[in-house]
């Protein structure tokens, strides 16, 4: 006798075949985040629309308490999530094709599962989309810190947790099905990453949360940047003429935090400062500069330091450039430049 779970898949099967034969390209099967006790219960989960026709085959329904969702899914959300862009990894690499419209829908489907595959195994594109979660992280934290409502904190810091999570697991190039006992088996994540996760559903106030989740994102982050800073020499841009570019684009901002120094003026040079910190730490990571830290030597009161600290980093940034054989593209006058671009 046919499981209730076989049985409904039948149905599915039929009715797409008898309604909307050209307008579903495939139903897919996911059971890996249903409970133990449920997963003989419903095999489909999703299928990939062909028309807009096919979303009259979306339905919610509940059998003897247990809830059913047979729900559209795009090709382009699974292309997503194929690029580790969109998280329910799980929903694309642990599906099961139950029903194909044509064997080139299948082979689609096949050959995003394997490009998801791929893009696990690729440290540098893991790493660079954790980094993507870590930013998503941020924003939230940002807007936490204004919210003092109980459930309403515990929200985000859930969502926190959860895409913080998913970086680690991405940096480990894994996904997640069980939480915990997934994490527990990676081989590399941050420290007390696990004891801070615990925590943070323990905790009891909002105060709590906020300071949990600090720690939480503080040390992901540093975890993140230390593999990020032992990415081998072939992985920088080693073409200097694209910082020669940078540089002539980027020296009038130099010459602005020049003027508000010799002015005097703190709040324009700051704000000019931390434009020009924003750009020097760009280069120096597209480039594998060494660290180039402006912002740190600023004092409102006292702008000396301040100014001769752009001075040597510009001295820096023009070294690189010329150790590498490149020209900058720099002229005495008008009269010099009319002559050499005529």
């Amino acid at each position: 006798m046919k499981t209730r779970g076989e049985r409904l898949t039948d149905w599915v099967i039929n009715k797409i075949k008898t309604e909307y034969k050209d307008d579903v390209c495939l139903l897919e099967g996911h059971t890996t985040l249903r409970l133990e006790k449920d997963k003989e219960l419903a095999a489909f989960s999703y299928f990939v629309p062909a028309s807009d026709k096919a979303l009259g085959l979306a339905r919610t329904f509940i059998i003897d308490g247990v809830g059913y969702d047979l729900f559209p899914m795009s090709w382009e959300r699974i292309e997503k999530i194929a690029d580790l862009t969109e998280g329910n990894t799980t929903v694309l690499i642990d599906a099961r094709i139950l029903y194909a419209r044509s064997e080139e829908d299948r082979k689609r489907f096949t050959a995003l599962q394997a490009k998801l595959q791929k893009n696990l195994q690729d440290p540098k594109y893991r790493l660079t989309k954790a980094l993507e979660k870590l930013n998503i992280v941020m924003e939230v934290h940002q807007t936490m810190q204004f919210e003092d409502t109980l459930y309403k904190v515990r929200k985000a810091s859930g969502y926190i947790a959860k895409y913080l999570a998913e970086a680690v697991a991405m940096t480990n190039g894994t996904y997640f099905t069980s939480l915990f006992d997934d994490l527990a088996a990676m081989p590399d994540i941050p420290k007390d990453f696990i004891r801070l996760y615990e925590a943070i559903v323990k905790a009891g106030s909002s105060e709590e949360l906020k300071k949990l989740c600090y720690e939480m994102i503080y040390d992901t982050r540093q975890f993140l940047s230390a593999k990020r800073g032992t990415r081998e020499k072939g992985d920088y841009n080693r073409n200097f003429k694209d910082l020669a570019s940078w540089y002539q684009e980027l020296i009038y901002t130099w010459r602005r935090v020049y003027h508000f120094c010799d002015e005097n003026d703190p709040v324009r040079g700051f704000s000019w400062g931390c434009l020009l910190q924003s750009e020097l730490d760009i280069v120096r990571e597209e480039f594998g500069l060494d660290e180039m830290d402006l912002m740190g030597v600023f004092k409102a009161g006292d702008m000396t330091a301040y100014r001769k600290r752009a001075e040597e980093l510009q001295k820096n940034i023009v070294s690189a450039i010329e150790r590498h054989s490149v020209v900058i593209d720099a002229y005495d006058s008008v009269e010099d430049f009319l002559k050499k671009n005529g």
